[in-house]
């Protein structure tokens, strides 16, 4: 049936009468068929052309005047409104283009090598966690108690960190680990210490919290104590293996850095991300071992399984644990519950220790091939642990160059200089061997080896 307007009823369709006919006004008016100002027919005239019941027309009207699309005028009758409404944007997918990092052959730091097809410990992990149902409410904002207890365990045994479960609080990993941190106990305009070379994610946090940032200088054994000042609030830092020179900070610094810390009355930010991989000697025990009033520490399975598990720990006093849990409680940000009950069960089960048992025989392999490989071309530092060692290159060198060449062949590598700040120092290629296949490790060095033998004065 149909109208004067331009409406029709098809009462096959399995859409309600009312909203077929305000579906059919809308596009009407925005392809121009109904002007503004037009005069609309009654509700009882409408109804008795298309032969509905008023109720419908009623409707229809009701919805286009609540939307804006028509208006009542006493006295005149229904129109078209003048102003015609926005319309919800339609989303359109715009053609994905190809991702050019897939193509290329990485050796940039930080990610560590992930199998192609899961392993049985993997697998017995969330089969365990798609056993259990989930917490009836909101789960305890400092971390599942059980998993707590399971990290304190584990930093105790492997980190030689006295603590308990009140000591822990699990993260999405270092990163949020350290925005947490910043946000519930700095304030905008405390100064903070970073490394420099050092984290750029982590002097990125400090700016977006508004932190003044001073750049300590460090040698080949790390942060140089001496450059602190007084009136520093917070130190971040990478003593197990400084991030990305390579430096282990000596017990003797350790003990300064401390004594330093409590006379200030300063935050010492411990960042122990790849302690687990040493291939020399055992690796020193955590800072936060010496004082765990003064040092927050924190821990992440970004480089023993992996980064997208988004999965870490944080070790402190037992006031702070608390103040954090609080301040994210009201921010209702902390890991979920499944990601949290696969890694208490891979605790439990000893793969966590498996996984990095079988990490450092890799590693250590492909550590001692790639230092072989570029030798020749530069000074190899910080080899004696983690997932990456840098070249530090001649100093009439481009380490930027180099990196731009290095990717028009096919290979990414993280220049040296993308980690400084405002200490100068030799270029360099931060070069991580741990996310490629062997194979492609192997190709990617090679092709490195031939623009570096360009790039040589």
């Amino acid at each position: 049936m149909q109208s004067s307007l331009p409406l029709t009823i098809d009462r096959s369709a399995g859409l309600p009468l009312h909203l077929q006919l305000a579906q059919q006004f809308r596009a009407a008016v925005l392809d121009g068929r109904l002007q503004a100002g037009h005069r609309l027919p009654s509700t009882r005239d409408l109804a008795r052309e298309l032969a509905v019941s008023r109720s419908v027309t009623q409707a229809a009207y009701d919805q286009l005047h609540a939307e804006g699309w028509i208006e009542g005028r006493t006295g005149a009758g229904t129109f078209v409104t003048d102003v015609v409404p926005l319309q919800p944007a339609v989303r359109r997918r715009a053609p994905q283009p190809a991702d050019a990092e897939a193509e290329l052959l990485t050796l940039r730091p930080g990610i560590p090598y992930i199998a192609p097809t899961p392993d049985q410990g993997w697998r017995r992990a969330w089969r365990e966690v798609s056993t259990q149902s989930p917490p009836r409410g909101y789960d305890d904002a400092a971390g599942l108690p059980a998993l707590r207890a399971a990290l304190a365990d584990h930093v105790g045994r492997v980190r030689g960190i006295a603590c308990g479960p009140e000591n822990v609080l699990v993260t999405n990993g270092t990163v949020h680990g350290l925005r947490l941190l910043l946000a519930a106990t700095r304030r905008p305009g405390d100064r903070i210490a970073i490394e420099d070379p050092g984290y750029l994610n982590a002097v990125v946090a400090a700016r977006d919290h508004q932190l003044e940032i001073l750049d300590v200088g460090v040698d080949q054994d790390g942060l140089l104590v001496g450059e602190l000042t007084a009136d520093l609030t917070a130190v971040y830092v990478t003593p197990s293996h400084q991030y990305p020179l390579g430096g282990r900070l000596p017990v003797a610094r350790r003990n300064e850095l401390v004594r330093w810390a409590r006379r200030t009355g300063s935050l010492l930010i411990e960042d122990d991300y790849d302690s687990e991989f040493r291939y020399d000697v055992a690796p020193l025990p955590a800072l936060a071992q010496l004082d765990l009033e003064r040092v927050v520490h924190l821990g992440t399975l970004s480089k023993t399984l992996s980064p997208a598990l988004r999965l870490g720990w944080l070790v402190a006093s037992e006031a702070m644990v608390d103040q954090l849990a609080t301040f994210r409680a009201d921010a209702g940000d902390w890991p979920g519950w499944p990601m949290q009950a696969a890694l208490l069960a891979m605790l439990r089960d000893g793969y966590l220790d498996q996984a990095v048992r079988r990490g450092r025989r890799l590693y250590a392999d492909r550590r001692t091939h790639t230092c072989s490989v570029l030798a020749p071309y530069g000074r190899i530092v910080g080899q004696d642990a983690g997932l990456h060692i840098t070249l530090l290159l001649p100093d009439d060198v481009d380490d930027l160059e180099v990196a731009r060449a290095a990717r028009a062949a096919g290979v990414v590598v993280a220049p040296l200089s993308e980690y400084r700040r405002s200490v100068v120092g030799p270029p360099g290629l931060v070069i991580g061997y741990a996310t490629p296949s062997t194979p492609d490790l192997h190709k990617a060095l090679t092709v490195l080896t031939e623009v570096l033998g360009t790039s040589r004065p």
